[in-house]
């Protein structure tokens, strides 16, 4: 099978867990389907071949699921009563092999660690900015180089996401605060 079929398979996985978080009413199955969302989301760009891209959005999900499960746990606790629903079950158990085995694939299609994958292709960019980075820009760090001429614009939506995403926090945390300056009056 080709990667094009795998990289299908995972995306009818990520819409299937969007759509659960949409259309469920228990708020923490909302939060463990955008937690699985995200976590499919790295194995894709895994088998993009983006293991950067694929950290931080490991790193990113774990911090956010601790935060929105948190945030959540208490808010609707449903008891359980009655029997549990076992085809439920096995379609959790079944999706959850299915993502570990994509991750295994995944990884397993990785290069050995130590060979660079800029020597299999000659155009690729990263050979044109190491040969003429420091003609081109001026700048004897080959990384600033990247970042600041080669790829500003990126580096620059880099910057507003995390800069929105600190906006982001902190409303919600003052929200929070004024929600219990309120109450405790």
């Amino acid at each position: 099978m080709g990667i094009e079929l795998y990289l299908l398979i995972l995306l009818v996985f990520l819409i299937i867990g969007a759509l659960i978080a949409v259309e469920t009413k228990n708020l923490l199955s909302s939060v463990i389907s955008l937690g699985a969302i995200g976590f499919g989301m790295s194995i894709a760009f895994l088998f993009l071949r983006a293991p950067d891209l694929a950290i931080v959005q490991i790193a990113v999900e774990v911090v956010l699921l601790i935060f929105l499960i948190r945030a959540t746990i208490g808010r609707d606790v449903i008891p359980t009563k009655g029997h549990i629903h076992w085809a439920a079950l096995v379609v959790v158990c079944l999706l959850t092999i299915g993502v570990f085995l994509f991750g295994y694939y995944a990884f397993g299609s990785l290069k050995e660690f130590g060979s660079p994958i800029i020597a299999a292709v000659e155009a690729a960019p990263s050979n044109k900015y190491l040969a003429d980075g420091l003609k081109e820009t001026g700048s004897a760090n080959i990384v600033t180089s990247i970042l600041l001429d080669y790829r500003a614009y990126d580096t620059l939506g880099e910057a507003t996401v995390l800069f929105a995403a600190v906006l982001g926090a902190l409303a919600v945390l003052r929200g929070r605060a004024w929600s219990k300056r309120g109450k405790d009056k």
